[in-house]
């Protein structure tokens, strides 16, 4: 059967509607913002929820986990977390996580970063390749700490003081 003329105007009216629908509308989870970009350039951030953008690559969105606790380990990989996680050490783990002391000891140094983003906009425009870099300073702040104290104080009683000397070297290479 043959439809008319009105009805092929209303199936394309309703096919352009869809596509402006579907390439116009984003959704914001409750632990992320969007960071929308006009042509690559920052133009806002969208808290959580539905939003609108303009249509057809003009408005991109990244989603960034601003309320999302992340963590990256050093020394080891988990492969399966849960009651019995298994773990492997890669040999690129393994390279990071041994250490020169101050005493000229060396030292397996295994540890845990966990963080938070807090500036979508600097974690997105600011620094290239973040969890790349992130891992370096990570690194780095490590080492300076462990090459600063002896091999007796990095296995036993200096732990919490090398942990917390790590802590505030990698904030302040952060911020």
């Amino acid at each position: 059967p043959k439809l008319p003329l009105g009805a092929w105007r209303g199936l394309a009216a309703a096919l352009a509607g869809g596509l402006l629908l579907f390439t116009t509308y984003y959704q914001v989870e409750p632990e992320e913002v969007g960071v929308v970009q006009r042509f690559g350039a920052y133009v806002r951030t969208s808290d959580p929820g539905p939003h609108l953008k303009l249509p057809f690559g003009i408005e991109t969105v990244t989603k960034v986990p601003v309320q999302r606790q992340l963590k990256m380990e050093f020394g080891f990989r988990t492969l399966r977390p849960g009651t019995r996680s298994e773990f492997a050490t890669p040999p690129e783990a393994q390279a990071e996580s041994v250490m020169l002391t101050g005493d000229l000891n060396v030292a397996v140094v295994e540890w845990i970063v966990q963080f938070r983003i807090r500036d979508p906009k600097a974690y997105l425009f600011n620094v290239r390749n973040v969890p790349e870099t992130f891992r370096y300073m990570s690194e780095a702040a490590v080492r300076k700490v462990v090459g600063d104290h002896s091999v007796d104080e990095v296995i036993t009683i200096g732990r919490a003081e090398i942990a917390l000397a790590a802590k505030e070297e990698l904030q302040r290479l952060c911020d």
